[in-house]
């Protein structure tokens, strides 16, 4: 980076705020190479097409190996570059018909796009487009998938591919509260574990890349058999890992069990009738509340205990939290238990 575009850079950077250990920046771009410069592990060069004083707006959520960034450009911009090794993304625009990533556009539908490590692109983004992606580990990313859907991930794209269209919504809505949840925590002072929140990330963003749909067929009895001791093996585990402090994921359960998420779903739905990161996700509100019964309110806060097991949308865990037990987790913490 040149003097002139580090001074600009420094200057315009001093407009964004920091979460805890989660750097959350907002900051109006002036300069297509400041643009650039804030997304230096995409190796990118940025060009202004269209007149203005104002580029663009951006915000990121930097987890280190992992970003979230969304993009408003209020100026045509062309974006160049490769990904580097070890690296991919998943990503999103607002329908344009003029959007253009390398051959692929949104002219037909709204869809997102996986760039795998190693792939070179160049990208035009007309004036009034928002684009938004993560980046991720690519290594770590496809592992995971392998174990939750072998059949969708066990030959992944070597180059730029469009995604299923119906995980936009899901892709739309999981990063809009990720942008929500990292300004409340940062209105709060709250300090999250980033690695907590790094793994939160990684596996939501799984959750939606390898889910399946399962037929409505019943299984037959050997079936239900097997998904009983499937779900028996499962349920030990995950008490085993609460017990210690860790959140499983569904690829730790899955990889734990030798199972695929697919034979997981089914084992589940015989099992309690439910999705296993449904029962995940109750296993860990039981323990959550089993926590708060135990501690004293003067030294253990709500927002300690929920973080602690893997809830990091504290809103939308105090509303799940007062649907399963009927009271709020400040009203569980607060009562005194002998």
């Amino acid at each position: 980076m040149s003097e002139e575009t580090k001074a600009l850079f420094d200057k315009q950077t001093k407009k964004s705020t920091l979460i805890a250990e989660q750097d959350l920046r907002s900051i109006e771009i002036e300069d297509a190479t400041i643009q650039a410069s804030m997304q230096p592990w995409a190796n990118m060069e940025c060009y202004q097409l269209s007149s203005g004083t104002k580029l663009a707006k951006m915000d990121i959520i930097d987890l280190g190996s992992q970003k979230i960034v969304r993009e408003s450009q209020l100026a045509s911009v062309q974006k160049v570059g490769a990904t580097p090794t070890d690296f991919c993304t998943i990503s999103y625009c607002t329908r344009d018909p003029n959007f253009r990533f390398t051959e692929l556009s949104t002219d037909i539908t709204n869809v997102l796009f996986f760039l795998p490590e190693q792939t070179e692109y160049d990208i035009f983004v007309p004036a009034g487009v928002q684009t938004n992606y993560v980046s991720l580990n690519q290594e770590t990313f496809l592992n995971n998938a392998r174990i939750l859907n072998p059949s969708l991930w066990e030959n992944p794209p070597q180059q730029l591919a469009l995604l299923k269209a119906e995980q936009l919504s899901q892709f739309k809505t999981a990063l809009n509260l990720w942008f929500n949840t990292a300004e409340a925590l940062r209105s709060k002072g709250i300090v999250a574990d980033n690695s907590i929140v790094s793994d939160s990330l990684l596996q939501q963003v799984l959750q939606i890349l390898t889910s399946t749909n399962l037929e409505d067929s019943l299984p037959s009895p050997t079936e239900r058999q097997r998904a009983f001791h499937t779900c028996r093996m499962v349920r030990a585990f995950v008490e085993h890992k609460l017990a210690a402090d860790i959140t499983p994921t569904i690829a730790d359960i899955c990889a734990s069990v030798g199972v695929s998420e697919r034979t997981l779903q089914y084992a589940f739905r015989s099992y309690v009738n439910m999705p296993p990161l449904a029962y995940l996700r109750l296993c860990r509100l039981n323990r959550v509340r089993a926590t708060l019964l135990i501690s004293d309110p003067q030294t253990t806060t709500v927002t300690e205990v929920a973080m602690r097991f893997g809830f990091l949308h504290l809103g939308r865990f105090a509303l799940d939290y007062k649907q399963v037990f009927n009271e709020s987790p400040s009203i569980t913490l607060s009562q005194q238990h002998y």
